[in-house]
């Protein structure tokens, strides 16, 4: 842990929810398993783009079953502007057949099980298990790895070892909505070529700023 961390995390609670009061899911979350193809889609691309490629994915394919019965080749059609066409669309059909055979149409929520899906690592699974179950849960994307390192919360590079640090100095209670404050403020003061510090509402508590 981090030494301070605790007192340092309070501060970047409170500025966080400050700033960002309305702070969501910049993924649609109109259900689990939608969520899901959502956050396979989202690596490498921006959520914008993927919920609109969702909304012809699923014009095309409005239940799981139809996406199982679907080719990797015809989902990967529609897919295309995600990038990573190939492997998103073999994750996607992989997702859909497991949900229909395996898991009797419900997402479970069960972070080991739901990385047993290709594509479904530990950043989407608690994306899924904290969005559509309330499970207390950090997600660590490139934001929340930027901006915690910036801020002084962690010394660690890999998303695992920052979600351990995290976790042992922000409550459970606030866990889910930190990854939404943290989205916010990279994308609009804490970018990662030109951050905006004297503008962003974290520079009173920001470790990384005060010791240049």
């Amino acid at each position: 842990m981090i030494r301070g961390g605790k007192q340092l995390a309070a501060k970047v609670r409170e500025a966080l929810e400050t700033a960002f009061p309305d702070s969501s899911c910049t993924l649609d979350t109109d259900s689990s398993e939608r969520l899901a193809i959502r956050g396979i889609l989202s690596a490498q691309c921006t959520d914008v783009r993927v919920n609109l490629t969702c909304v012809d994915l699923f014009n095309v394919y409005p239940v799981m079953d139809d996406l199982a019965d679907a080719s990797e080749e015809e989902i990967a059609a529609i897919i295309k502007p995600c990038g990573l066409t190939k492997a998103k669309s073999h994750s996607i059909k992989s997702f859909a057949t497991k949900f229909c055979n395996d898991w009797e149409h419900e997402v479970p929520c069960d972070v080991d099980e739901l990385m047993t899906v290709p594509g479904i690592g530990k950043k989407i699974a608690n994306l899924i298990v904290g969005e559509i179950y309330g499970q207390p849960a950090i997600v660590v994307d490139t934001h929340m790895k930027r901006v915690m390192y910036r801020i002084g919360l962690t010394n660690n590079k890999e998303p695992l070892a920052i979600e351990k640090d995290l976790c042992e100095v922000f409550p459970e209670e606030c866990w889910i909505k930190l990854g939404h404050m943290a989205v916010d403020l990279g994308r609009k003061y804490c970018m990662a070529r030109k951050p905006l510090c004297e503008e962003c509402p974290l520079s009173g508590c920001c470790k990384r700023r005060i010791e240049k």
